[in-house]
């Protein structure tokens, strides 16, 4: 079971119990890229946590006085060649979501940072990738404190939403990237 520490978290694997924290935080989200991950009723929560328990994908960020489940951090291995699916898979794009109650304490950065050095060095990944749209700020801001580097915007992208008429909102899409020699140099 994946166990890793900070100053003032634990990122860990799901586990029964985590689905009141997990209906906290997925029945606030707010950026239209989760939209469809959100949930209302403890039933729902209690579907998406069997779905995460025992994927090493997903991991909660936890606060470590209390072990409160506060967000969550997932990333899929990809090849970085489509036409060759055996390839190597050592491209991720890391995501997270954190608890409004949460956010502007720097539990996000700290999580991602140790998200970041876990996937490079113990997941193998060569190349780390993000997607942001243009109005989320706070992402944006995030992104570049854990040392990604602007790679192109793209323009209406992708659409999570419709308008009043049922017709699509498409998002400006930003990508930011990191490589790990880029990780190291940092360091």
């Amino acid at each position: 079971m994946i166990k890793i520490e900070t100053e003032r978290l634990v990122l860990r694997e799901f586990i029964k119990g985590d689905e009141i924290d997990l209906l906290e935080y997925l029945n606030q989200l707010e950026v239209h890229c989760f939209l469809s991950m959100k949930i209302s009723t403890l039933e729902e929560a209690k579907k998406e946590l069997e779905a995460r328990i025992g994927d090493s994908c997903y991991l909660a960020i936890c606060l470590k006085d209390s072990g409160k489940v506060i967000g969550e951090l997932f990333a899929h291995a990809e090849t970085p060649d489509p036409s060759k699916p055996d390839s190597i898979k050592d491209t991720y794009s890391p995501c997270w979501i954190l608890n409004n109650n949460y956010q502007g304490k720097g539990y996000a950065f700290e999580a991602a940072k140790a998200f970041f050095k876990y996937l490079f060095n113990e997941c193998g990944a060569r190349r780390l990738y993000a997607y942001v749209e243009d109005y989320n700020l706070s992402s944006q801001n995030l992104i570049k404190r854990l040392g990604m580097r602007y790679e192109g915007e793209f323009k209406e992208f992708v659409s999570f939403i419709d308008d009043e008429n049922g017709n699509p909102i498409y998002e400006n899409t930003m990508q930011f990237a990191l490589l790990k020699s880029e990780w190291e140099k940092s360091k």
